[in-house]
């Protein structure tokens, strides 16, 4: 079975066209972006997760059920929700993301090398799509020059990075595929300054039946089929690299809402003045921490069992209005 995996290896990377993309992780001239980078000034801190069938072509085995959306939040730690063939994970943010100098964004998947080669990984893929609404969603345009021939299977089938541009899971795990706003610039209905929602949608691998393409037309052949739990591409994570707070209301700027004591050792009391409200505390990273109903009166937040820093608390009304205060935790 290795010597099989070994050959389709070799097969692959030879019956290809010559490569011409950054390649992989680790290799002169990549674009990979390890995880722990100080470009990254905000993670994903909201995930909705409709999950894709183990074989797209074989309905009856059900769904792929590994990981949960929240295993997607906050920063790269490895730890996934597998999104099964056209599975679809949307990602929020603490702020907007917006077209800076190079790329904006990355996203994060859990592929591993070839032990041998280091230019080549076992890579599952995604198409990546932005939306400043929340309702429309424009996806990066995909290259995929990876041979479409012989169907790639199992873990002894690598894939060359360079022949791949604009997928994620295009580098191994604890690197993030990096994504550029600008290559968007001037779509009608989309504020590359102003992204709310990233979407992610597994590329169903196959050469046969349910196969996707690239803009070109090119069958895109990754690890088909993958009956089974952990199937699809697996998300580990979103990482901003140029994000903007929203456009909010102070909390200390207004008479509706109170947050107090500031700093604080245990938590905070919320006073409220006006109707249900609900709350969510992230830390400097983005990640959500806890969320909370609040109603009209005073209500405790209990920070107790979390670390000493900085936190955020986000509050919104059923309207829509939205209020945010940087909490300081001794």
């Amino acid at each position: 079975m290795k010597t099989t995996g070994l050959f389709f290896s070799f097969y692959f990377l030879l019956s290809t066209v010559s490569a011409q993309f950054a390649p992989q992780a680790g290799v002169a001239g990549s674009t990979a972006i390890i995880g722990s980078s100080s470009q990254f000034t905000g993670w994903a801190t909201g995930c909705t997760v409709v999950r894709g069938y183990k074989d797209i072509n074989q309905k009856s085995l059900g769904y792929v059920t590994a990981g949960d959306s929240s295993l997607a939040l906050g920063a790269s730690d490895v730890s996934t929700v597998s999104l099964g063939d056209s599975g679809i994970a949307v990602l929020t943010f603490s702020g907007n993301i917006y077209d800076g100098p190079g790329p904006d964004f990355a996203v994060f998947e859990n592929g591993f090398a070839n032990p041998v080669d280091a230019t080549q990984a076992f890579l599952e893929l995604a198409f990546v799509e932005v939306s400043s609404d929340g309702v429309h969603f424009f996806r990066f345009q995909t290259t995929s020059h990876t041979q479409d021939t012989v169907q790639i299977r199992g873990a002894g089938d690598y894939m060359d990075a360079s022949l791949l541009n604009n997928l994620a899971g295009k580098y191994i795990a604890n690197y993030g595929t990096p994504f550029d706003l600008n290559e968007l610039a001037g779509t009608p209905g989309l504020d590359i300054n102003n992204i709310t929602h990233v979407r992610v949608v597994d590329v169903v691998g196959s050469i046969g039946n349910g196969a996707t393409h690239d803009k070109d037309g090119n069958i895109i052949n990754d690890p088909y089929p993958t009956p089974y739990a952990t199937g699809g591409f697996d998300l580990d994570a979103v990482g901003a690299i140029h994000i903007k707070p929203t456009a909010v209301t102070n909390v200390s700027n207004n008479a509706i809402v109170s947050i107090y004591p500031n700093p604080t050792t245990n938590g905070v009391s919320i006073t409220n003045k006006q109707e249900t409200l609900e709350v969510t505390v992230t830390d400097i990273t983005g990640k959500t921490l806890l969320s909370q109903t609040i109603l009209q009166g005073t209500n405790r937040v209990d920070l107790s069992k979390y670390n000493s820093g900085v936190y955020y608390f986000v509050l919104q009304d059923t309207n829509g209005s939205r209020w945010v205060e940087k909490v300081v935790k001794f």
